[in-house]
């Protein structure tokens, strides 16, 4: 199955916060070497009004497995999460998804 770019990666704030939240209470090592999104994803978060670029926290989700939330952030450091802020889970985790072994994922 290949990348195509539009993959859909959002969830809500309530969502993001929630594994957040279960991330920093677990303070577990995650079994996960990184994770993929979606140009079009990317492009969503980047493309919000005042976002100068985006942040990463590390969550975990209900199951226990990783994840990474993904926010828009502004000039002034603050996350973009008002409104109908784009924010993204819902990676493709490497493993399996690593594509060719290389000096990252190997």
């Amino acid at each position: 199955m290949a990348f195509t770019g539009d993959e859909n990666h959002a969830i809500s704030l309530n969502d993001a916060a929630r594994l957040t939240y279960n991330f920093r209470e677990s303070r577990v090592i995650p079994d996960i070497k990184g994770g993929y999104f979606g140009r079009r994803a990317i492009e969503e978060v980047l493309g919000q009004d005042g976002c100068v670029g985006i942040r990463i926290y590390y969550g975990t989700k209900d199951d226990g497995s990783p994840s990474f939330v993904v926010v828009g952030v502004d000039a002034i450091e603050d996350d973009i999460i008002d409104g109908n802020a784009a924010i993204m889970d819902e990676n493709l985790p490497c493993p399996p998804r690593c594509g060719k072994a290389n000096v990252l994922n190997s």
